[in-house]
């Protein structure tokens, strides 16, 4: 994914960023990217995010050890939103305990 393409300026720098299970298809989270994110989920392969209340870059699952491997990542039809696939390596994403932030 070209991230020169992402409107990044629609959101205050952020992009919207759903986690899906690249195998079951089951969403796991919605976080926020901005350009650093990106570029470190290119370079390292995980999912980083931009964590919007402490204002800084955070890995997901670096102190749970739940770690989203990289899949692959799909733009929307406005380039406002991403879409990352990922392969989950641990137990869980949601830091409540359960395997996704979306439950009943």
């Amino acid at each position: 994914m070209n991230t020169q393409m992402l409107n990044f300026e629609k959101n205050r720098g952020l992009i919207p960023t759903i986690i899906q299970d690249c195998q079951t298809l089951k969403v796991y989270m919605l976080g926020y990217s901005n350009k650093k994110s990106l570029e470190k989920i290119r370079r390292g392969g995980f999912v980083w995010f931009y964590s919007r209340s402490r204002k800084k870059l955070w890995m997901k699952g670096e102190e749970s050890g739940n770690k989203l491997k990289v899949v692959n990542i799909y733009s929307d039809c406005d380039s406002d939103t991403i879409l990352i696939k990922v392969k989950l390596i641990g137990k869980n994403v949601c830091h409540t305990g359960n395997k996704s932030c979306f439950y009943t």
